[in-house]
């Protein structure tokens, strides 16, 4: 008798499919009655290939799954580099799920393809999850955690963005600026959600507590990337009237396009504008940028080291964590001339 999926596993067994998954990798909350009885079922209906058939023995494929919105983009690459540090010291294989290659196949990705991919664990990279694609993560009942933001549902390592974007914020008022703009981190996309509102919610009551006024028109998308920087800044130079003397910009890669694009038109930075961001990527420091530092990698680190601490039997291994951030000043802000 060949079974052909897990479901016919989990039938044969008289337990859910989640109960067969948790099983067949080792994880807690299985009985060892249970579990020896659903690992001979399997093996009799031949679920597992006998190219993996060991893997019955330990219950685990030593594979950590990391899904990303994106890959090319700075944090998202640091933070998989964190994570597969801590893997390679440990003999875990590291499995990469860019739903960025997924287009519109992520309703399939995540009730089909997940299961079947055999990860111990999964690191999720500040994802805004359907409903139904959080409940097929949950149904796994694999340990999950989420990295650089919030998901519902899930423990997280990340830094208080709202904190983040406020310290930045008050530094360029403390400087004396009162006319400030933001670049915010809008995703047409939809898949890095929570982190651009609360650092745009930050923004918007930081000016406003100030007794600043906030200007909608000069709050323009620039994408998380260094090319929407340089379009935002030139949609808020082009446009009439007077300029802003600072710039908040949600992320460095933003703040250096409008850094690139306020130098091409010969408006000095800090002279003539101010202008600050969040990060702390390798290329600020070279370029000047003021910044709110954060350490990636060192997120993905933690969030690893929980997972298999959770996985060797460790009682709530994974937890919530607050990571560090600092403000780091540089020559990119200035107090305004007049």
């Amino acid at each position: 008798m060949i079974a052909s999926s897990i479901e016919d596993v989990a039938a044969a067994a008289n337990v859910s499919t989640a109960t067969v998954s948790r099983a067949i990798r080792g994880l807690p909350r299985v009985s060892p009655q249970t579990r020896a009885r659903i690992l001979a079922i399997a093996t009799e209906m031949g679920y597992v290939a006998s190219s993996a058939a060991s893997g019955l023995a330990t219950g685990r494929t030593r594979t950590i799954g990391v899904l990303a919105p994106y890959v090319s983009r700075w944090f998202f690459s640091r933070a998989i580099e964190g994570v597969d540090l801590v893997l390679q010291q440990n003999q875990y294989n590291l499995m990469l799920i860019n739903l960025g290659g997924y287009g519109g196949g992520r309703e399939r990705l995540f009730e089909h393809t997940m299961l079947r991919k055999q990860i111990d664990a999964l690191v999720v990279l500040c994802l805004a999850l359907l409903p139904s694609e959080l409940e097929h993560l949950h149904l796994t009942e694999i340990p999950l955690i989420a990295v650089g933001g919030p998901v519902k549902g899930f423990h997280q390592v990340c830094i208080d963005d709202y904190q983040a974007a406020k310290l930045a914020t008050q530094h360029l008022i403390e400087l004396g600026h009162q006319r400030i703009a933001q670049v915010l981190g809008e995703d047409k996309n939809e898949l890095n959600f929570e982190v651009p509102k609360l650092r745009d919610k930050a923004f918007e009551e930081t000016l406003v507590n100030s007794g600043l006024r906030f200007r909608p028109e000069w709050e323009v998308d620039g994408e998380f990337t260094v090319a929407g920087g340089v379009s935002a800044a030139r949609r808020l130079f082009d446009a009439p009237g007077e300029q802003p003397t600072a710039i908040f910009c949600a992320s460095d890669e933003m703040a250096l396009g409008v850094m690139m694009e306020a130098q091409r038109r010969g408006i000095r930075v800090p002279q003539d504008l101010s202008v600050i961001g969040i990060d702390n990527h390798e290329f600020s420091a070279a370029a000047g940028l003021t910044t709110v530092a954060q350490d990636p990698v060192e997120q993905g680190r933690l969030a690893a080291e929980m997972l298999l601490n959770e996985l060797a039997g460790k009682a709530d291994a994974v937890r919530s964590v607050a990571a560090p951030f600092q403000l780091v000043k540089r020559g990119s802000t200035a107090a305004p001339l007049a």
